[in-house]
């Protein structure tokens, strides 16, 4: 179906058509209809299927800008995921008189007080944060009619559950609930059923792994000599951007320090990483400033960077899933991509369990 047959006004459609999206996703075509007839609805989908857009579409649709009133609220697991939500609500909001605010840890808190005093229709919030203001008593939520608990699986794999538990107690009787994760375990679906009333669930089955456009390379190395197998791959491909992800914040920050010493243009982003430092660091490498980023899977969950040519995972992921949404952030829109995977011994099992499930042996590259 075509936006407009799905409900989308005229505004909505040409504010896309402008962002360069004229045909909607499959998780688009199943939630809008669903969501703007008012029911609760679970959804399963990879990350890039364009969920965000799934739900962000008809809440822009029923939102009234006529009410100074806060109507949808937005708990996602991470600060990245907040700003990056965020920025796409502000394109929508296009000629529409609706506030936005993103609340988040690591920001004036003062100055959001202040905003929430205004015209703000719309909050997009990390459950800490939203929590300062529920105990602050700075939010209010009576005429809230929508909440959408995104990346729920992460946010239970973080350890927000109690979190959610305390935000959904001050949601109003009558609110209409969308759960969004990109898996459905049993976990995910009993915190969502916890908060819902008779959810439709729109489950995107997860597409053949085809990995078309993706060169996969496996180096053999030893933890001890990682550090130089990678540095030795890097100036043999020169990348034009890329991210290498690291399984753990410290091996990360060590990482960085070898590379800056070898005279690597990379910058390190994690959790750890100051709020405002991390914003600047994501936009000197989205504005390619800087070549090499070195990351953590929960620091880079929801990025979407284009112009990301190849991705190196110094270290092996322990579950495939993770694997494959690694490396599905380069070889994106057609063009070609390259990703490299440094094992030593003791990650032989792991790599097993990847090619397995990938149906693919991936060739050993010699350095």
């Amino acid at each position: 179906m075509t936006f407009k047959q799905l409900g989308i006004s005229d505004n909505l459609i040409k504010i896309l058509k402008n962002n360069g999206i004229t045909v909607p996703t499959e998780i688009q075509d199943k939630s809008i209809i669903e969501i703007l007839n008012g029911r609760d609805v679970i959804g399963e989908a990879q990350t890039g299927t364009g969920k965000t857009l799934a739900f962000l579409l008809p809440i822009f649709e029923k939102i009234s800008p006529c009410s100074k009133d806060i109507q949808c609220l937005i708990v996602t697991p991470t600060r990245e995921l907040a700003i990056q939500i965020t920025e796409e609500a502000m394109k929508l909001k296009e000629g529409k008189d609706i506030g936005v605010l993103a609340m988040y840890g690591g920001k004036d808190i003062g100055s959001q007080v202040k905003k929430l005093q205004g015209n703000i229709q719309m909050v997009i919030a990390t459950p800490g944060r939203l929590l300062d203001h529920i105990k602050r008593k700075t939010v209010d939520f009576k005429k809230l009619k929508t909440i959408v608990i995104d990346e729920a699986d992460q946010m239970l794999l973080m350890g927000f559950r109690n979190e959610i538990d305390t935000i959904m107690k001050e949601r109003p009787k009558k609110v209409q609930v969308l759960c969004y994760s990109a898996t459905m375990d049993a976990a995910v679906k009993k915190l969502a059923y916890r908060y819902m009333n008779d959810p439709v669930i729109v489950s995107i089955k997860k597409k053949e792994v085809t990995l078309e456009n993706i060169k996969q390379e496996v180096v053999e190395t030893t933890d001890r000599w990682k550090k130089d197998a990678l540095c030795t791959v890097l100036d043999e491909d020169n990348p034009f951007m890329a991210i290498i992800f690291c399984r753990t914040k410290r091996r990360a920050n060590e990482l960085e320090i070898v590379m800056h010493q070898r005279g690597y243009n990379c910058k390190v982003i994690h959790s750890d990483i100051p709020q405002n430092k991390r914003e600047r660091i994501m936009k000197s490498f989205r504005n390619a400033d800087i070549q090499y980023l070195i990351a953590t899977d929960v620091a880079s969950r929801g990025l979407d960077i284009s112009g990301v040519s190849h991705i190196y995972n110094y270290d092996i992921p322990e579950k495939v899933e993770t694997y494959i949404h690694r490396i599905g952030r380069t070889g994106r829109a057609g063009e070609e991509g390259y990703t490299c995977l440094f094992v030593d011994p003791k990650d032989l099992r792991l790599l097993e369990e990847i090619e397995k499930e990938i149906k693919f042996a991936i060739p050993r590259r010699l350095i």
